[in-house]
């Protein structure tokens, strides 16, 4: 029972017992009344406040807990996505220190390849230099080798041209007399004895000396050759010894003394011939018949175009 109604209640029971109530007394009930019913419109309105709070509170609630199983849920699938990014990171951490494991011997590996082709370039640019120079060298060993070629070939011309000339000029006389032809790079007369000497005698006869003049007329214009008289002999020993003679050797040189006088007489320059003897030292057959013999007996004349051209060339290389 609240308050006011206990009141009411005195009230009525103060009534019933023929109780007069005092005009003071009835004031003072009156105030407490209205104290009273002020005070309950204010806890009435509390209440209803209360109320509302304690149904906004009830919904907070509410949303609280759907929140709450929210996060929960959330909550679970982090924790899932946790371990799966752990058992990730595991795999990956074993990766890297796998990788880490390796890398050392890749990049001692990759050192020793980066080495051995700093090694290969090298020896590239080496070989580069050594092919430029090569190719430098072999250009002008080209060049070189080219103007030999025109050199040796001019030269090969004028020796042809110097035995065609030769072979004219000496055409009245017999093959076995004498012959003309080019051996290594010279033009060999050779002048057979029954053409030019007696048996033993190193004075020309006229027929030689006819054959003489006619080979300085053809050569004696040429400046450019050198003259090798050879005088050769069997090994028959020389009959008639005198104090200039006592051999073949003797007789070979002053055949050719002989000979190269006429050739000078007739116009060939003296610095462009020497004389020389080989006696019986060079024979062309064995002196084992008198026909071999005969070839044996004979003088060469060599006649060597100037290769003073030729050997600056070589000089040069």
């Amino acid at each position: 029972m609240n308050r006011i109604h206990f009141l009411i209640f005195a009230l009525i029971a103060g009534v019933s017992s023929g109780c007069i109530v005092t005009k003071k007394k009835y004031d003072d009930l009156l105030a407490q009344k209205i104290k009273t019913d002020a005070d309950l419109a204010d806890r009435t309105g509390a209440l209803e406040k209360a109320t509302a709070q304690l149904a906004d509170l009830n919904a907070a609630l509410t949303q609280l807990k759907e929140d709450t199983t929210a996060l929960g849920n959330e909550y679970r699938q982090n924790q899932k996505k946790l371990a799966d990014l752990n058992s990730e990171y595991d795999q990956l951490n074993a990766y890297y220190k796998n990788l880490l494991t390796n890398s050392g011997k890749l990049n001692r590996d990759v050192a020793q390849q980066r080495e051995q082709l700093l090694a290969i370039q090298e020896s590239l640019q080496r070989t580069k230099q050594q092919n430029d120079s090569l190719s430098v060298s072999l250009a002008d060993r080209e060049r070189k080798v080219k103007e030999l070629e025109t050199v040796l070939a001019n030269k090969d011309k004028a020796v042809q041209d110097l035995r065609n000339k030769i072979s004219n000029a000496l055409l009245n006389f017999k093959e076995n007399d004498l012959t003309v032809k080019v051996k290594n790079g010279k033009v060999y007369v050779s002048l057979a004895e029954q053409l030019l000497f007696g048996s033993g005698s190193i004075e020309v006869d006229a027929k030689g000396v006819t054959a003489l003049q006619q080979l300085a007329k053809a050569i004696k214009d040429q400046k450019d050759i050198q003259i090798m008289v050879e005088g050769h002999t069997d090994n028959v020993p020389v009959s008639k010894k005198s104090q200039y003679m006592q051999d073949n050797w003797d007789l070979s040189v002053m055949r050719a003394t002989a000979i190269t006088k006429i050739l000078t007489t007739a116009g060939v320059l003296p610095k462009q011939i020497t004389a020389s003897g080989k006696g019986e030292y060079l024979p062309l057959a064995a002196n084992d018949s008198p026909q071999n013999k005969q070839k044996n007996r004979r003088t060469e004349i060599i006649i060597t175009p100037d290769l003073d051209e030729l050997f600056k060339i070589l000089e040069n290389n």
